[in-house]
């Protein structure tokens, strides 16, 4: 894999001309950045900046005025190779707080290895339909300890108006779920976004996160995508290393509330 290549396509299709992540949302172009715009439920933040702006500053303090009037907090999602390079440290000072930093991470489909399959006795179903959204929400709120009604009503919405870009997964063992993740296509580009990879407490270290990268990366290779990223934490990289993923650059979530 070219990672520059590979890094300025990433660039390019997901964020300079990105695409609403849903029906209730919008994107804009204003200010020297690609932000997107949607209710205090959907993600609201910036995706992309124009790394030749004059004036970074004045940039960040037109969209902190344009969501202020908004009435809700963003996010502006910012990479490690982003510019200017002092741009985080600009944005602590003007009041957002830094999340924790992931490392972006992409695959070819047709490079992974793929023959991971769920520990016996458990078994994977696809959510098409809310008692399915349930049980995702469910596991999420579990894993990782966040209220997950945003969540729910991104799933549900977009389950509702396009069906045909968005896969969701459940692990269950019996009755009980026990891991959820989903996988975001990207009509028009050449990737397909992992997201979530949530596992409760006592299924962990048994394959699960492994089992549920490889299911959705052989969809998404049935689907014609040939790229496959994920904003992984540290405990993820390990894990998507050995399947194959190759890290391009890190990702920070800066967030300002209102």
């Amino acid at each position: 894999m070219d990672h520059t290549a590979v890094l300025a396509l990433h660039d390019r299709d997901l964020r300079a001309d990105a695409r609403p992540d849903g029906p209730g949302t919008r994107v804009e172009r204003a200010g020297g950045v690609v932000r997107q715009v949607g209710s205090p439920r959907d993600w609201n933040g910036v995706l992309w900046s124009d790394p030749d702006v004059a004036d970074a500053d004045a940039m960040i303090a037109e969209q902190m005025a344009f969501f202020r009037e908004s009435g809700h907090g963003f996010e502006w999602k910012l990479y490690g190779h982003d510019r200017p390079a002092d741009l985080g440290r600009r944005l602590r000072k003007a009041g957002f707080t830094p999340g924790p930093e992931e490392t972006l991470m992409v695959a070819e489909a047709a490079d992974l290895d793929l023959d991971a399959e769920p520990p016996a006795g458990v078994r994977l179903r696809e959510v098409t339909d809310a008692a399915g959204v349930d049980l995702l929400v469910g596991v999420h709120e579990k894993a990782f300890g966040t209220d997950g009604s945003a969540l729910r009503h991104r799933l549900l919405a977009r389950l509702a108006a396009e069906p045909d870009t968005v896969v969701a997964v459940v692990a269950l063992a019996g009755d009980a779920p026990v891991s959820a993740a989903r996988m975001e296509l990207v009509p028009g580009t050449g990737f397909a976004g992992l997201w979530g990879g949530g596992t409760v407490g006592g299924w962990r270290g048994r394959g699960l996160y492994r089992a549920l990268v490889a299911h959705r990366a052989r969809l998404a290779a049935d689907h014609g995508y040939r790229y496959l990223q994920v904003d992984a934490s540290n405990q993820s990289r390990p894990i998507l290393e050995r399947l194959g993923f190759t890290p391009l650059t890190t990702t920070t979530p800066y967030v300002h509330e209102p």
